[in-house]
């Protein structure tokens, strides 16, 4: 198999390089490395919320301790849910999205041709594959009677495909595409590390999904970079619907107010110091919403992500540690 080696850019800094490795946005580089674009279409930046939620579900299962069994056994769920399922499920979107990429992200590897089609379905094979076999060896090794992470891996490998993929492409939905992406990077990794350390129960189930609608707010803010295209090929997504100012106000007050709605639920509970550290850690996120997204979504999507997210993280792990204390 050939390696495509398109020409490198000389003039592009260290910085674009490492943004459009990562996958992020306006980073207009030519590669020269197949093992490059591959990353690319896996966009690493996707993996960290996910590798985290495996870490707040294995705090909320009571049952995660500083042993090396456990440290590795997290260390491999993280593995799964973000290198492999997250990149099964980026590379997947982008071998779908290649026409409205064509128009919002010429650059990426697929619309720009630098990867050919073939060695992207084998990619998206590979990761899957090898996804829904570490989810296996993970309830081997945790001796579980009933498979729950394979069966989560699998949940979440349906969703990818019928988020990216017709005829039901739920992206082409604003409200039911961002909340399966919302659920994809909060409950989901979630339920993994909860039922790898714990007995995953109905609470965490309906808690985490609850909490994913805060995710859903935070999945709109990626909708900004892809409006032109969103619009030219006719997908709703919120600022289609509703126009860019309006979908910033949508998405900043669900993120706020689903955060303190779990915060409510762990004062019912007894975790009340817990409760009050989640809705401290939401102040911050109303302040940058203010400064940065809710006055300009387009240009300041990426810097309010970057400014408000570590807030948004930490509230989750502080849920999940409360979740925890309580027995949930």
């Amino acid at each position: 198999m050939a390696e495509q080696t398109p020409e490198a850019n000389p003039g592009a800094t260290k910085e674009a390089q490492a943004r459009q490795l990562l996958g992020m946005k306006g980073a207009d580089v030519k590669e020269t490395s197949i093992w490059k674009l591959r990353l690319q279409l896996m966009k690493p930046i996707t993996w960290i919320p996910l590798m985290w939620g495996v870490l707040c579900g294995a705090a909320s299962s009571g049952g995660f301790t500083w042993s090396l069994e456990d440290v590795l056994k997290s260390l491999t769920c993280m593995l799964m849910s973000g290198p492999l399922l997250a990149g099964y499920t980026q590379t997947l979107n982008d071998f779908y999205d290649r026409e409205i990429d064509a128009i919002n992200e010429p650059y990426r590897p697929i619309p720009s041709g630098a990867i050919p089609l073939g060695q992207v379905v084998a990619q998206i094979w590979i990761l899957l594959l090898a996804g829904i076999g570490v989810a296996w060896l993970l309830d081997v090794w945790g001796a579980h009677r009933y498979p729950s992470i394979l069966v989560t891996a699998l949940g979440g490998v349906v969703l990818a495909y019928i988020y990216s993929a017709p005829p039901l492409k739920l992206k082409q939905n604003g409200w039911l595409g961002n909340y399966a992406l919302g659920a994809s990077y909060i409950a989901l990794p979630w339920w993994a590390g909860h039922a790898l350390f714990g007995h995953l129960t109905w609470t965490v189930v309906w808690l985490t999904l609850f909490y994913s609608l805060a995710g859903l707010g935070i999945a709109v803010v990626n909708d900004f970079k892809s409006v032109e295209g969103d619009r030219t090929l006719g997908l709703k997504s919120l600022p289609v619907m509703f126009g860019v100012h309006t979908a910033a106000l949508i998405s900043a007050v669900m993120i706020d107010v689903f955060q303190v709605g779990v915060a409510l639920y762990l004062v019912t509970v007894g975790e009340q110091l817990l409760a009050s550290v989640l809705v401290l850690l939401v102040l911050p996120q109303i302040t940058f919403q203010d400064m940065y997204f809710l006055r300009d979504p387009l240009k300041n999507d990426v810097k309010y992500q970057a400014s408000a997210q570590p807030f948004l993280v930490t509230g989750m792990l502080v849920a999940g540690i409360a979740m925890g204390h309580a027995g949930i």
